[in-house]
């Protein structure tokens, strides 16, 4: 019974499932009704076709069948755009037109993998709009961002075709983990969760570490002096998040994007940002999964992290390189042919919106798509296709840059023949 009707009263029917775990998809499948070759076992991929006599009492079915949940979901969306719902018609309030009928034109439509495997948005000094916007209009129960604020960005993620988020980590923002629906919820709309550039392990440093002495603080954050209290307070995060999809960012810098607080020279700062990351990877082998190439993982060569990287850094294979840019679009530096083909990947953290020194950006987007596609089909071509996330400020001014962003990281060999103009038109 589907939504309190036999499915023999039905003569037409919608059926959207992930292939091996929808007994409707599979018994089409087994019955050589519907062909799953194209994506079956591939990331984030789907078939959407119509299938004639798909079970008994039903003339035809409109079927989604995915390789995985965000694949199902992701070809869902896209028949949502064709029929001119925007992804913004929440949050830029576009309306939806009127159609007095909608048709689907027969034969099999194959999406497959997306130019990038992870995908995402970063919110960042959000002091000025998304915080004060939903405390007084989403959570004002907690008088800050929390689920019903999050629930939202989640929707908006899977329309742009997005998979992964750095939560608000901002002073005076509540770190996302304060409250445990919010990574439920991430979970439920299958959101790959990070964290900053200077937040390990899905730690929100600024709200969640005490520099006070103990036993009213965790002590100082520094490696060299205070590992113990460091290591455990990693922990006590996977303990808790080690169950859900994460992307975790290793490494080690200031408490709250800063320079690693450490004495020696930059070859000194290199081992123990080498000895950090084996820290940290055997939290995550003991929490979350012992084949540690099996845990998504990244190192975000922002700042001084880059210098460090430069004088003999130690990252293992399996890690992906995060590279970057200069805060106002300019990729800093981008794999060489060696790192190209090291198996954990490169990513890319790009700005749409900044503060800081010398110069802030945040009440305009100021970034042409032409400057993103210059520089991201860069990255593509120097094979950084693990992980793109974009630095977004408060959202609400970067509306266009973020979804022209996701759309190249979708598919990059298709977005990078169009033009700022045609684009924009």
């Amino acid at each position: 019974e589907i939504a309190g009707h036999s499915v023999r009263e039905m003569l037409e029917m919608i059926v959207v499932g992930v292939i091996g775990k929808s007994p409707e998809i599979d018994g089409m499948v087994r019955a050589r009704k519907l062909d799953v070759s194209a994506v079956k076992g591939k990331w984030e991929s789907a078939v959407t076709t119509v299938v004639a006599s798909p079970m008994p009492g039903v003339k035809h079915a409109l079927v989604i069948a995915g390789s995985d949940r965000r694949g199902a979901a992701f070809a869902l969306f896209t028949l949502s755009r064709q029929m001119g719902v925007s992804p913004w018609t929440w949050w830029a309030d576009v309306p939806v037109a009127h159609h007095a009928a909608i048709s689907v034109r027969g034969g099999v439509h194959v999406q497959g993998e997306p130019s990038v495997q992870y995908r995402g948005i970063f919110f960042n000094d959000e002091d000025w709009g998304f915080r004060p916007w939903a405390s007084k209009k989403m959570d004002p129960e907690l008088n800050n961002i929390g689920p019903h604020a999050y629930e939202r960005v989640f929707e908006l993620l899977l329309r742009l075709h997005a998979n992964s988020l750095w939560p608000a980590m901002h002073p005076g923002s509540l770190p996302f983990n304060a409250v445990p629906e919010n990574a439920k919820l991430a979970d439920k709309w299958g959101i790959v969760m990070g964290s900053s550039h200077s937040e390990a392990l899905l730690r929100n440093n600024v709200g969640e570490w005490s520099e006070a002495a103990p036993p009213k603080g965790d002590g100082p954050w520094n490696f060299q002096t205070n590992s113990a209290a460091m290591i455990k307070y990693w922990d006590q995060r996977l303990i808790t998040n080690g169950k859900y999809e994460n992307f975790y960012t290793v490494g080690l810098r200031g408490v709250h994007d800063s320079g690693m607080e450490a004495t020696g020279t930059p070859e000194v700062k290199a081992q123990l940002e080498s000895q950090v990351i084996v820290a940290q990877r055997k939290l995550l082998a003991e929490r979350v999964n012992p084949d540690l190439a099996k845990i998504p993982q990244v190192i975000w060569l922002y700042k001084e992290s880059l210098d460090l990287y430069r004088v003999g850094m130690e990252v293992p294979p399996d890690v992906t390189l995060g590279w970057t840019d200069d805060n106002y679009g300019y990729i800093r530096e981008l794999p060489d042919a060696k790192e190209q083909a090291r198996p954990g990947g490169s990513g890319i953290y790009y700005h749409v919106s900044y503060w800081g020194r010398p110069h802030d950006y945040l009440w305009l987007c100021s970034t042409p798509p032409a400057l993103i596609r210059e520089e991201m089909t860069k990255a593509y071509d120097h094979k950084a296709r693990k992980y793109w996330i974009l630095n977004v400020g408060d959202l609400k001014p970067a509306e266009i840059d973020i979804d022209y962003f996701m759309q190249l990281a979708t598919d990059e060999p298709a977005m990078a023949k169009v033009s700022q103009k045609e684009f924009l038109e």
